[in-house]
């Protein structure tokens, strides 16, 4: 079982708030890679709407996804980097070939590249991209999967793939990736027909942010059906985890760290919540809570929980959150 970290890079992510510059994200990525935290993800989006979540309407910032991720290439050296996940819709996946072989370059061979099918319309609306229904898009998402397999494995022997949405004729990518065979592919969300995605095309699967083990349990079960109609293994399929995390050092720590994380949520996410209905779905506990629940969810396949150690996802609402989870955590990992 590792621990990663959902890397900060919304205006609203910041235990003070500000808006978010590079420096601030590039300062909890290194942050992560010197407490020994095995991964830090970025998302994909041109902005954060806290609405979805609850929250007062207005967006929040954030620098752009692949940009991020090219620029911690070089200020981190050992922290893997992942993306959770990029829109199958935002970049051609011919192009996002060459991108990906470039920054696994970049990093030495530390790059997990997570793709989905996109879900938030006007943010594809509002800058041009075609939103189709969500049967298409999970198909461009299978196909651009397809792809990045294709161009990306023996990288800098020309490849080809013809498909309803993209092709590519004899394409090599030269440089190819570090990694053999390649970069690994996630894929994020936890659709049943996502799911059947999942199983004919991808390396990995990530769900987040919030589930209890009874749920997670019937949607392994989806993905054991998808993988055997696809005439796969089910165990070939990498399991991640994200979830919004927690860490007190004892039980009246955790309360009073509770409340502070509330305070610091911004109004009207987690007003009338209480901490045992958020924690059943969540990493929530003292450290002795937070191991036993890693490890009943490394019995359920989990390899990789993502935490992110606030109320909204992509955030950390106190530093020393990072500290206790490295300290308390992470050795007996």
């Amino acid at each position: 079982m590792k621990l990663g970290i959902a890397l900060p890079h919304y205006d609203i992510s910041f235990p003070d708030q500000q808006p978010a510059t590079f420096d601030r994200i590039a300062r909890y990525a290194e942050l992560a890679e010197s407490l020994r935290f095995h991964q830090a993800w970025v998302s994909d989006h041109f902005w954060l709407d806290l609405e979805r979540y609850g929250g007062p309407a207005g967006r929040q910032g954030t620098p752009e996804c692949w940009t991020t991720l090219s620029a911690l290439a070089v200020r981190t050296s050992r922290v893997r980097l992942g993306s959770l996940v990029l829109a199958a819709g935002f970049r051609p996946p011919t192009l996002l070939a060459k991108m990906a072989a470039t920054l696994d370059q970049l990093t030495g061979g530390r790059l997990d590249l997570g793709l989905g099918a996109g879900w938030n319309e006007t943010e594809f609306l509002e800058n041009g991209l075609p939103f189709p229904r969500p049967g298409e898009r999970l198909a461009m998402l299978e196909e651009a999967l397809g792809v990045l397999r294709a161009l990306l494995t023996d990288a800098e022997t020309p490849a080809s793939f013809s498909g309803r949405f993209f092709r590519a004729d004899q394409a090599p990518v030269v440089p190819g990736p570090v990694q053999r065979p390649r970069p690994p592919l996630w894929v994020g969300g936890g659709g049943d027909r996502l799911l059947g995605v999942v199983a004919r095309a991808a390396d990995g699967w990530n769900y987040c942010w919030a589930i209890t083990p009874e749920d997670y349990r019937r949607k392994v079960g989806v993905l054991a059906a998808a993988c055997q109609r696809a005439g796969r293994d089910p165990g070939e399929v990498r399991r991640s985890l994200g979830l919004n995390t927690l860490v007190g050092t004892d039980a009246d720590d955790l309360v009073a760290r509770w409340n502070r994380l509330r305070a610091r949520t911004p109004a009207g996410i987690l007003d009338k919540v209480e901490l045992r209905d958020w924690a059943a779905s969540r990493l929530v506990g003292t450290p002795d809570e937070i191991v036993a629940q890693l490890r009943d969810w490394e019995a359920l396949g989990v390899e990789q929980v993502v935490s992110s150690f606030a109320g909204l996802p992509f955030s950390v609402f106190e530093d020393e959150q990072l500290e206790l989870a490295s300290e308390l955590v992470l050795p007996r990992l």
